[in-house]
């Protein structure tokens, strides 16, 4: 923790002495235009910003166990995810969302594989929520067909929430699923033309 506190402590002064990012910073706190909602998992390995470039202000992100997205459902309680859908559909206009799952996840891994879960009621709770018992066997580490299935069936719950589909039907939004795998850093995106994964 002590490396992240000294980097803290001395960030806003590398800044003010970097004519180029003191402007950057300037022109962010005016407000956020985003280019893409990223929904990811929490996973302290996937970091978007790292494998896709981003610089600070291009991608609204919403990180969750597995990288579920909630179905919608009409008189839900209030969640952070819908609110956070909507937010980027109806304020911001974002005209991409990715749904991007990793290889070796734990999520999705311990629901393809069963594992028992109570130790951790709130995980396991979640987890039979989000994400489904008809993962395809995949009992190797990587987990790779079960993610992929995973992401496939998140796209499909997007669409489901109103905000999503009035933006698809007006063609102001595209939906993209990919799969980014930790070990070798290669990205793949869902080609639905054949209904396969395959590097970007």
């Amino acid at each position: 923790m002590q490396t992240f506190i000294d980097h803290a402590r001395g960030f806003s002064d590398r800044i003010a002495n970097r004519s180029e990012e003191r402007a950057e910073f300037a022109r962010l706190a005016a407000g956020q235009s985003p280019q893409a909602l990223f929904i990811t998992c929490s996973d302290s390995r996937v970091i978007p910003s790292l494998f896709t470039g981003a610089r600070p202000g291009e991608l609204f992100e919403l990180r969750t166990a597995g990288n579920a997205v909630p179905p919608h459902r009409a008189g839900q309680a209030p969640s952070s995810e819908a609110a956070t859908i909507e937010y980027a559909m109806r304020v911001l206009g974002i005209r991409d969302i990715v749904v991007c799952g990793h290889s070796h996840c734990g999520a999705v891994g311990a629901v393809a594989r069963g594992d028992d879960l109570g130790g951790v009621p709130a995980v396991r709770d979640w987890l039979t929520e989000q994400i489904p018992d008809e993962l395809p066997d995949d009992d190797g580490p990587a987990v790779t067909a079960a993610v992929q299935r995973h992401v496939r069936e998140q796209l499909e719950r997007l669409r489901g929430y109103p905000c999503v589909r009035e933006r698809l039907a007006e063609r102001k939004l595209r939906l993209h699923g990919w799969f980014y795998e930790i070990d070798t850093g290669l990205v793949l995106a869902h080609q639905s033309s054949v209904d396969a994964f395959l590097p970007l």
